[in-house]
């Protein structure tokens, strides 16, 4: 006879209750739900088929090597023009720029609107781009629609990104960056594509410090916003009311 374990609790609280799921979830698996630490994305073999079908095609991971510097800091490095997976996607920042996020803050999700040739179908283009394996990364139009390029110096952040192309599978990434003040393994870089709809969540107690290259110089009307409500923080009740006179 199987025991019920809830029967002490009052019908209220069992009608609520919820257990989580400890079941073994693939790399694949935790990378689109509850997410992955940023050095298993940089060790992750993606010639794998179940990693190849999880990754968002286009984006981009690279470790960064934070040197300590005795009795006065550390110093990072993130790419040099040419070289590395920026030389090898043919992408170099046009705009660079800095932002803090406050501990307990979070970003997005923001996306950048991708350039259609004159003449080509979206989900077409999409697939000459990032389709075929051999395709040439260079093609891409990076100053015609916005990429980012981001690290970080300071705090830890949870990224989540969301492909939103059309004709392209509406994948989900989700993995944890740390900043060069916790220098280890999780210090990286990622690029993200135009439309791929992208959100940051600063993890811990520390404020975050990123810094990000995009493709092209700021244009707002390159700016979108998806489920962005976490960004407009509400006054209180009898604020409003004064403000409305």
């Amino acid at each position: 006879m199987k025991t019920d374990l809830w029967q002490g609790l009052r019908a209220e609280a069992r009608e609520r209750l919820t257990q989580r799921d400890y079941a073994q979830q693939t790399f694949a698996e935790r990378l689109a739900t509850s997410g992955v630490l940023a050095g298993e994305l940089l060790a992750a073999d993606r010639t794998a088929a179940d990693i190849a079908r999880a990754w968002i095609p286009g984006v981009e991971f690279f470790a960064r090597k934070i040197f300590p510097q005795r009795h006065r800091g550390y110093f990072g490095e993130f790419a040099r023009a040419g070289e590395g997976v920026l030389g090898e996607i043919g992408f170099w920042p046009r705009q660079w720029a800095t932002a803090t996020m406050f501990a307990n803050s979070a970003k997005g999700f923001h996306i950048h609107p991708p350039h259609i040739p004159p003449g080509e179908e979206p989900a077409a283009w999409f697939q000459k781009l990032f389709g075929d394996p051999q395709a040439d990364p260079k093609r891409r139009p990076y100053d015609r629609e916005q990429w980012d390029a981001m690290f970080f110096i300071h705090g830890n952040v949870e990224m989540l990104l969301i492909d939103e192309r059309v004709g392209m599978e509406r994948r989900v990434m989700r993995f944890t960056i740390e900043g060069d003040d916790q220098r280890g393994a999780h210090n990286a870089a990622v690029v993200i594509p135009a439309g791929v709809a992208h959100a940051l969540r600063v993890e811990g107690s520390r404020d975050l410090i990123m810094v990000y290259g995009t493709s092209t110089c700021f244009e707002p009307k390159f700016e979108g916003r998806i489920a962005a409500e976490v960004e407009n923080a509400a006054l209180p009740a009898d604020w409003e009311s004064y403000l409305r006179g």
